[in-house]
């Protein structure tokens, strides 16, 4: 006794394919082989009164190929995904013993010269630095001026309000900026060195720039 493989069968069947070829990267070679031997025993065991139409045929045919172009696909994105996670390894290699500026507030007098920066979302008439001490109290307020959009640094000479020297160590600074009557949000900017690459279990790409904090490479501003 025949069995009859109808063609709802076979359509389930495709179906479960698209889904598994959406969320994995199992080859289709098996996948392929099994949905023509199921669309075979399908033409063998059709009712000969009311068999399978053209039209049907080829929509389950089209549908077996858009697993295959799927899986494909899956396989060029991971490839491409896995090169350019290898690129961002090399690019940020090649910062080791590199100057760069982070978000952050913090400001490191030694010698008698600090570096900072920060970062304007528009023009501004006015920029200006406020830099503190460890207990908070203001050790220099420096008036910048006018500047652009985008990314800028300033140099401190570690002379206080009054003055005189500040003595070397850790600071801290607050950037405001306006323009006429508008108050902007600039993003206050450190110095940091990046002295290592980590590379996570996921493939993403972390710096160790000396802020106690992991950065990745989107999150340098400047390289100086």
């Amino acid at each position: 006794m025949s069995t009859t493989v109808n063609s709802t069968t076979t359509s389930d069947f495709v179906a479960s394919l698209q889904k598994r070829a959406s969320t994995s990267s199992t080859t289709t070679t098996d996948a392929q082989s099994k949905f023509l031997t199921l669309l075979t025993e399908q033409l063998k065991n059709q009712d000969p009164l009311n068999p399978m139409d053209n039209a049907q045929m080829t929509s389950q045919l089209a549908q077996i190929s858009t697993v295959d172009g799927i899986e494909k696909l899956n396989t060029t994105l991971t490839s491409m995904l896995s090169n350019s996670q290898s690129n961002d390894v090399l690019q940020a290699a090649a910062l080791v013993g590199q100057g760069v500026m982070v978000s952050g507030s913090g400001l490191t007098l030694a010698s008698s010269k600090a570096y900072g920066g920060f970062e304007l979302p528009s023009a501004a008439d006015k920029v200006s630095v406020s830099i503190k001490d460890a207990s908070g109290t203001e050790v220099r307020k420096m008036e910048l001026g006018a500047y652009d959009a985008g990314v800028h640094n300033f140099a401190w000479d570690g002379l206080s309000n009054s003055g005189a020297q500040a003595v070397d160590g850790k600071y801290t600074m607050t950037v405001t900026a306006t323009r006429g009557d508008t108050t902007l949000k600039p993003t206050a900017l450190q110095l940091g060195t990046v002295n290592s690459v980590l590379r996570t279990s996921s493939g993403s790409v972390s710096l160790d720039v000396g802020t106690g904090t992991l950065v990745s490479l989107s999150d340098i501003k400047q390289i100086l």
